[in-house]
């Protein structure tokens, strides 16, 4: 106890020159893991160390702060309030450390970098193929890609998790971002290729009221969308179920539980498999755009805003993607519509 208080008044005499001299950044990394993970365990494993190292660091800076920084809840620990006050440090340190790696990188003209970028699911069907032609192009940029849902994306906005983020119609009250569209995003009503209504054209939306709809979970921008266009209309969809993937979505469809909308850009792959067919219904294809999204105020760096130029500059590859796939669902229309051969 005596030790703790004698730690407890160094640091307070001493101030940032005694925790300079007795605190390392391998020491604030390891918190700063132990925080985010919530395990120690999990902790060592991202880091490359062994958990009585990690254990062995913690201590260390534990002794010279004087206090307590994690407790045990069950299998879990979480940090107390002065470890949380340290966290909140060590974002700061280490985030500036970041920024400078990538600011020297930016002197190196892009031979080497580091791009964070968080994209919302639905984008990541067109979010891999603009940053594999990137890539191609600055080979020595690594690519950090984390691929969550819209409630998940805002919370990494928040915590500037990323550098930019990948996501559909951003909020038009929202001052805090800066937005930039980069590619067109038609959604489009989808159905199994033998579906009744492929053959059809003009389909009134009101048709559609009696059809089995299927949408994406609650809060999805797909499905407030749809359900803005029905409205709009007049019409009162019948929704059968709610899924919380496209994937889920499509293997729904095949299996003849109801028809949905879905953005074009997650079906170029199955547009030449013949099992999913396009609806020429009433206001469809919605238009809407993917944007990149970042924090307003907050310095790009180079790499990141040279991603940005390069997405927006690709507009024209994905365009024709587009186009290659709705070439596609026509030839399977045609193929469906073709009267039987007799035998």
């Amino acid at each position: 106890m005596a030790d703790t208080k004698d730690a407890q008044a160094t640091v307070s005499d001493g101030g940032a020159e005694y925790l300079i001299r007795h605190t390392t950044l391998r020491q604030l990394q390891v918190l700063e893991a132990i925080c985010r993970l919530g395990s120690f365990t999990r902790a060592a494993e991202e880091l490359f160390l062994s958990q009585p190292t990690v254990s062995m660091q913690i201590k260390k800076l534990a002794d010279t702060l004087g206090t307590p920084l994690f407790r045990q809840t069950g299998r879990s620990v979480e940090p107390t309030d002065a470890g949380r006050q340290v966290y909140a440090s060590c974002r700061e340190i280490l985030g500036s450390l970041s920024n400078l790696d990538v600011k020297l990188s930016d002197l190196k003209q892009l031979r080497r970098g580091r791009l964070r970028l968080g994209v919302l699911t639905t984008a990541a069907s067109v979010a891999p193929e603009i940053l594999g032609a990137f890539c191609l192009r600055y080979p020595g940029i690594d690519v950090s890609l984390q691929v969550t849902n819209r409630e998940h994306i805002a919370e990494r906005l928040r915590a500037h998790d990323d550098e930019l983020y990948v996501t559909g119609q951003p909020r038009e009250d929202d001052d805090e971002i800066e937005t930039t569209p980069f590619a067109p995003n038609p959604l489009v009503m989808v159905a199994r290729a033998d579906h009744p209504l492929v053959q059809e054209r003009d389909i009134p939306l009101a048709r559609l009221a009696g059809e089995n709809l299927i949408l994406r979970e609650p809060g999805s921008g797909i499905r407030d969308a749809v359900l803005k266009h029905f409205t709009a209309l007049g019409v009162q969809p019948q929704v059968r179920m709610e899924l919380g993937s496209n994937e889920a979505i499509k293997h729904a469809i095949v299996g003849g539980l109801g028809i949905s909308a879905l953005s074009l850009h997650s079906l170029t792959l199955e547009s030449a498999g013949g099992q999913l067919a396009l609806l020429d219904v009433e206001g469809f294809p919605i238009m809407r755009r993917w944007h990149l999204v970042y924090w307003r105020g907050r310095e790009l760096s180079l790499v990141a805003r040279t991603f940005l130029d390069f997405a927006m500059e690709y507009e024209p590859e994905v365009r024709a993607r587009l186009a290659e796939a709705q070439a596609a669902f026509d030839r399977t229309r045609l193929k469906h519509s073709r009267p039987e051969e007799p035998a």
